[in-house]
């Protein structure tokens, strides 16, 4: 079992930045990928980025530039670092940790077992 504590959210006006974080304990951190999500009001749960256990990343084309995902493993989290935020960012923003047997980098939700209650982020225009 994974548990996952977000943290970090808040309102920030447009163009600001926030770092979110997210706090795992239960297995071995460092020995499995993780990934970030965000759903917004009405809509779909949708893939922000992910991270492995060695620290190469991915991201959603949408956002690649903009947002940075990093890991500690000393403290067993994750960060979401999220730049030049736009009012369309505002969401509810969710860490994750894939399903045993699942490495590298997962973009899909199905391949995520275990999942943080999320962090409210609002943009402001």
């Amino acid at each position: 079992q994974v548990q996952l504590v977000e943290s970090g959210g808040g309102l920030v006006h447009a163009g600001g930045s926030l770092r979110l974080s997210c706090a795992a304990s239960g297995r071995t951190f460092s020995s499995y990928a993780m990934g970030w999500f965000r759903q917004a009001p009405g809509k779909e749960r949708e893939f922000v980025g992910a991270i492995t256990s060695g620290g190469s990343t991915t991201y959603r084309d949408s956002w690649k530039g903009r947002f940075t995902i990093s890991r500690d493993n000393a403290k067993n989290t994750v960060y979401l670092q999220m730049n030049s935020l736009k009012p369309e960012d505002t969401a509810v923003y969710y860490c994750a940790a894939p399903k045993r047997g699942y490495y590298g980098l997962r973009i899909r939700k199905s391949d995520y077992a275990y999942w943080g209650q999320g962090t409210q982020v609002t943009v402001s225009s």
